[in-house]
C-alpha cells in the first residue's frame, strides 16, 4: 500500500466504514432527516421564486441582522433550509445530502440538527455584533450588511463537516475545511464568509466541551472509529428516528 493510500485510510477509513455499513444495511432509510431536509430546501427554493411565495418564505425563514432579535431567533430553525437566491440551488442540495447525510449516520438525527442549529445561530448572532463593531474593526462589518440575508444551510453544512471530522479524527480534513473558509473571507470579504468562520468557532467550542465531558466522565473518546456508534459518550442519541412584497433584499454568498 502506498504512503498516500495509508494516509487516506487513516484519515477517512473509520468514517467511510461507518457510512458504508449504515447505507448497506438500511440504504436510504438510514438518512430520513437528510432526505426531509433536501426536500424542504427544494420546496423553499421553488416557493421563494414564485411571485405569490417570495414574501411568505421571507417572513418565515429569512434572517437579517436588522430584524428584532426575537424574530431572528424564531426564524433561524427554518433558515437552515432556505437557499441563497443568488446561487444555484443544486449546490445547496448536494451539500445537504452529503454532509447532513454523513452527520445523521455518524451522530444521529437530533445531534445533527442541534449542531447545525448552533452553527447557524452563531453566524446570526455574530452578524449583529460585527455590525456594531463597524467596518474599521477586523471582525466588523459595514452597516449595509444588516439588510443582507444570512447564509441559509451553508453555515450548518460547514459546522457539521468540521464536527464530524473531529469526531472521527479526520483532523487534516477539518483543518482543510477551516482553511478554505479563511481563504473565502480573504478573497470575498462578505457577511456569508465571516458567518462561516463564526460557525466553525462555535463548533470548535462544542468539540472542546465534548472532550471535557469525556475526561470528566472517565472515558476516552475514540472518534467512534472502533464501535461505529453515533454517541459521543455524553448521552444517548436516538438513531432510529422587511422588504416590500416582490422586492428582493441584497444577498451575499
Amino acid at each position: 500500500m502506498s504512503t498516500l493510500a495509508r494516509h487516506a485510510r487513516a484519515e477517512w477509513g473509520p468514517l467511510f466504514s461507518t457510512v458504508r455499513g449504515a447505507l448497506a444495511a438500511r440504504r436510504w432509510r438510514a438518512v430520513p432527516m437528510t432526505l426531509t431536509a433536501v426536500g424542504l430546501t427544494a420546496l423553499f427554493q421553488y416557493v421563494q421564486n414564485q411571485s405569490w411565495g417570495y414574501q411568505f418564505v421571507q417572513n418565515i425563514g429569512c434572517v437579517r441582522a436588522e430584524d428584532p432579535l426575537w424574530l431572528a431567533l424564531l426564524r433561524t430553525p427554518l433558515s437552515l433550509f432556505v437557499p441563497a437566491l443568488d446561487l444555484p440551488v443544486w449546490g445547496a442540495l448536494v451539500q445537504i445530502l452529503l454532509v447532513f447525510g454523513i452527520a445523521e449516520i455518524c451522530l444521529g438525527r437530533w445531534r445533527t440538527l442541534l449542531i447545525g442549529y448552533v452553527a447557524t445561530l452563531a453566524g446570526t448572532l455574530y452578524a449583529r455584533v460585527a455590525i456594531e463593531l463597524g467596518p474599521d474593526n477586523p471582525l466588523g462589518l459595514p452597516a449595509s450588511d444588516a439588510q443582507v440575508v444570512d447564509t441559509g444551510p451553508s453555515a450548518a453544512v460547514v459546522g457539521l463537516a468540521v464536527y464530524v471530522c473531529w469526531r472521527y479524527r479526520a483532523y487534516f480534513t477539518a483543518a482543510l475545511v477551516s482553511a478554505l473558509m479563511i481563504v473565502e473571507v480573504l478573497v470575498k470579504n462578505n457577511l456569508a464568509g465571516k458567518e462561516h468562520l463564526a460557525a466553525i468557532a462555535a463548533v470548535l467550542v462544542l468539540c472542546v466541551l465534548s472532550a471535557a465531558c469525556h475526561r470528566d466522565g472517565g472515558t476516552r473518546s475514540d472518534g467512534c472509529g472502533s464501535d461505529g456508534c453515533g454517541s459521543d459518550g455524553c448521552g444517548s442519541e436516538d438513531e432510529g428516528e422587511d422588504e416590500g412584497p416582490g422586492v428582493k433584499p441584497p444577498i451575499q454568498s
